[in-house]
């Protein structure tokens, strides 16, 4: 009877539940605030890239901020594009990679291009996670992000 009454004695027994349940909660919050985070990154990067690449097509040039009398070249133009689209990240002049296609070409060749070529910007951005249950799961604790656009440059491109 002791025995069976000792097996029934619910004392304690939430603050073993607790004990249990307590770090996975903040496990799956941590994932979920890191994955927001990594979602958050992609879709600023797959917008910024977009934007740059639509004033790529233009052959546009930018005013270099450091001296208004001159103007950037078209790749630090489009760079400075990304930027503007992208405010709350910080992206490396290494991070951005431009190719172009000829028409009737098959092979991507570097630099942005010229009128009626195909024009690609490509950004490879690393990522940290926020908080460190992912950082064993991935290589050095952080992502590579990959994101690319490509569109035809227009003909009266300058």
């Amino acid at each position: 009877m002791r025995v069976l009454k000792r097996f029934t004695d619910a004392a304690g027994s939430n603050l073993i539940e607790a004990a249990i349940i307590t770090p996975l909660l903040l496990m799956v919050t941590f994932a979920i605030i890191d994955f927001a985070g990594l979602f958050y990154v992609y879709l600023a990067l797959e917008n910024g890239v977009s934007q740059a690449t639509r004033y790529a097509i233009t052959g546009n040039q930018m005013v270099d901020p450091n001296n208004p009398t001159l103007q950037l070249s078209h790749e630090d133009s489009i760079k400075s594009a990304m930027r503007q689209a992208t405010p709350t990240l910080t992206i490396d002049d290494a991070a951005f990679t431009f190719t172009h296609l000829v028409p009737g070409g098959t092979t991507w060749l570097g630099g942005a291009g010229g009128p009626n070529d195909i024009g690609k910007v490509s950004i490879s951005y690393t990522w940290q996670p926020l908080t460190p249950i992912l950082r064993p799961f991935l290589t050095n604790g952080q992502m590579a992000v990959q994101v690319d656009s490509a569109m035809k440059n227009e003909s009266r491109f300058q």
